[in-house]
């Protein structure tokens, strides 16, 4: 079994040529984790790419996110099945619940209990959430118990830190991946990280990258173009000091790039 690895490909709103190119370059520049979610409807591509890929399946770090419409008696573990099928694989490394319940129109017990049951029939080797806050994370743990939920994946960026809810995981043994890490490009003419940067030789993108990195959270920036794809990887090298750390945190502004109308009343 294999640990994530702390640089992933984000699919979100990609298909077609542009996640062939994705993850065509990304796997050749040596990225092995992938992330991907049923809402995506890009499991069917992904998995055909991974097919041809020379690299073997268990060198890849494979997530997919289970929609909030297969939440229902029955639906989980069925639904996880079809993603299994498209993605050419008998296993995942990580099963997320994408969303909580809309309005808890399930009852989280029935479908964290799904997942558990997933990953006891061998469908997954790890399970966890997205997009939760931190009274549902508690009530989460009090249905699975403690150690059952290995990962989070929310929304972290200079601008929208999410400290109660990262600082809840970390207190927990819940490790956090970190979508949109670049909050759709905004961070890329922040003042304060192009400084940083320039100091570093990099861009403010990397050192974005990097402070999340330097916290001990997995990211998942989504990129089609092969010369960003291997400046991303090269955020992995990248020390900040302690100074700089403190002045990137200092960026906090709430500015939340997923915010459906369906989310939950965010921390």
């Amino acid at each position: 079994m294999i640990n994530m690895p702390p640089m992933g490909l984000g699919t979100f709103r990609l298909k077609g040529e542009p996640l062939l190119a994705t993850l065509t370059n990304g796997l050749e520049l040596g990225y092995r984790h992938i992330d991907t979610a049923q809402i995506y409807d890009n499991e069917a591509e992904v998995g055909a790419v991974l097919t041809r890929s020379t690299v073997a399946r268990h060198e890849i770090y494979l997530t997919t996110k289970v929609w909030t419409s297969e939440f229902g008696p029955g639906k989980l573990i069925p639904s996880l099945e079809v993603s299994l099928e498209k993605l050419g694989t008998d296993y995942l490394d990580l099963a997320l619940i994408h969303w909580p319940s809309p309005k808890d129109e399930v009852p989280m017990a029935v479908y964290l209990e799904q997942l558990a049951e997933a990953k006891t029939q061998g469908l997954t080797r790890k399970i966890g959430v997205s997009n939760f806050t931190v009274a549902q994370l508690k009530e989460a743990i009090d249905i699975l118990g403690p150690g059952a939920i290995a990962h989070q994946q929310i929304e972290v960026h200079p601008l929208l830190q999410n400290r109660k809810v990262v600082e809840f995981c970390k207190a927990h043994g819940i490790a956090v991946t970190a979508y949109m890490p670049l909050a759709y490009g905004k961070v890329l003419s922040e003042p304060l990280l192009m400084e940083i940067g320039k100091r570093h030789g990099v861009s403010a993108a990397q050192v974005s990258l990097a402070w999340l990195l330097a916290q001990n959270m997995a990211v998942i920036p989504s990129s089609t173009k092969r010369e960003n794809q291997a400046a991303n990887l090269a955020a992995l090298d990248i020390t900040l000091s302690s100074e700089e750390m403190a002045a990137i945190a200092t960026l906090e502004r709430g500015e939340r790039c997923a915010n459906p109308d369906f989310a939950p009343a965010w921390d």
